[in-house]
């Protein structure tokens, strides 16, 4: 599957886990209904994955944790706020920047509607 084709399900998971749950929760229970919901469509899926940086020449193992990790191509930051703040948005594009990965989605289920809660980034990935 390609990013593109990773995203488009993670993004119909998220639908339907909010449209489920609803906003409000912990991060942490979208975190296990929307692991849960793609591996169910045939994803695979790591939650709270370490992720190495290199920085001035050194690698440090543990640079950040991912909240979730989905066919080892594309980064999931979760949140459950009323608003994302500006460091929220570029947290992911940050997150990709130092990973090399090219596809990664803020998905704050504390929106009233999950549309307005996915913010999506990217880095050199191409447009189908």
């Amino acid at each position: 599957m390609t990013e593109n084709e990773v995203g488009s399900t993670v993004i119909n998971a998220a639908i339907a886990v909010h449209r489920e749950l609803g906003p409000g929760l912990l991060e942490h229970v979208y975190e296990v209904a929307l692991a849960h919901e793609l591996t169910k469509r045939g994803l695979h899926v790591k939650r709270q994955v370490s992720m190495p940086i290199v920085f001035d020449g050194i690698e440090f193992e543990e640079g950040f944790r991912a909240d979730m990790l989905v066919e080892d191509k594309v980064i999931l930051e979760l949140k459950s706020a009323s608003q994302l703040t500006m460091v929220d948005r570029k947290q992911v594009q940050t997150y990709l920047r130092l990973t090399k990965r090219r596809l990664g989605y803020l998905l704050n289920f504390g929106a009233v509607l999950m549309k307005d809660g996915i913010v999506r980034a990217v880095n050199g990935l191409p447009e189908d």
